[in-house]
């Protein structure tokens, strides 16, 4: 997979993509993520990408020109082209897991109050949110986009079984509790049936327990399901 990212601050959007499992996917050759400076298709003297909004109001929108221009130069036959912004679809596990078989994703970066809507229009394939609410700028939400894409990428996981046995795997369920040594750590003990070897036991109180979970922490991913007897 190959990932460019058109933002004002590129180094924003790299650094979470330089450390732990995503830069040792990228030392691996399974992923290639680049950062674009999008001044760098700017054709002002001094580099100016934004403009006053037409109609008034507050802020600046960044201009269609460098936007298009570095689509243009960046986005070849096989290319998704991305839109972070809080107008887009939100980020769901099932979205990370239709993206993380695409070739190349182009990934603009949103800024100031947005970008001129003929950007959409035109090149846009899909619109992006990372979740109600508002960022500085757009960079931030795409390494959080690319995070989640590029753990999935076979072979970027030491555990292959580590995607399956998640959070929102299953779109319905938080993940179960997790535990780990020593046993019994300042009077707080880990349940027992985590010690017991009975993986069918096991089995079934990880499914209780993230049902119990979910229902006290995200109990709108039950809505949907029919009532308990």
């Amino acid at each position: 997979m190959r990932i460019d990212i058109v933002t004002l601050f590129p180094e924003v959007a790299l650094a979470p993509l330089s450390d732990s499992i995503i830069q040792r996917a990228r030392a691996a050759g399974l992923v290639e993520v680049n950062g674009h400076q999008l001044r760098d298709w700017s054709e002002d003297k001094h580099r100016r990408v934004d403009d006053s909004p037409c109609g008034g109001g507050q802020g600046m929108v960044l201009q269609p020109g460098p936007l298009f221009a570095a689509v243009e130069a960046l986005r070849g036959p096989n290319t998704r082209v991305i839109l972070m912004t809080p107008q887009g679809r939100p980020l769901k596990q099932a979205v990370v897991r239709e993206l993380s078989t695409a070739e190349h994703l182009l990934i603009l970066c949103g800024h100031y109050e947005g970008v001129d809507h003929r950007v959409v229009e035109a090149l846009v394939d899909e619109e992006i949110s990372i979740g109600d609410y508002v960022l500085t700028n757009g960079a931030l939400a795409a390494a959080v986009l690319c995070d989640a894409v590029i753990r999935l990428l076979p072979g970027a996981l030491g555990d292959e079984r580590s995607p399956v046995d998640e959070s929102f795997s299953d779109p319905n369920l938080l993940e179960a509790p997790a535990y780990t040594r020593p046993i019994d750590f300042r009077g707080r003990a880990v349940p027992e049936v985590l010690v017991s070897g009975h993986h069918g036991k096991i089995s079934a109180w990880k499914e209780a327990q993230a049902l119990a979970r979910t229902r006290a922490n995200r109990p709108d991913l039950l809505e949907h399901q029919c009532p308990e007897d």
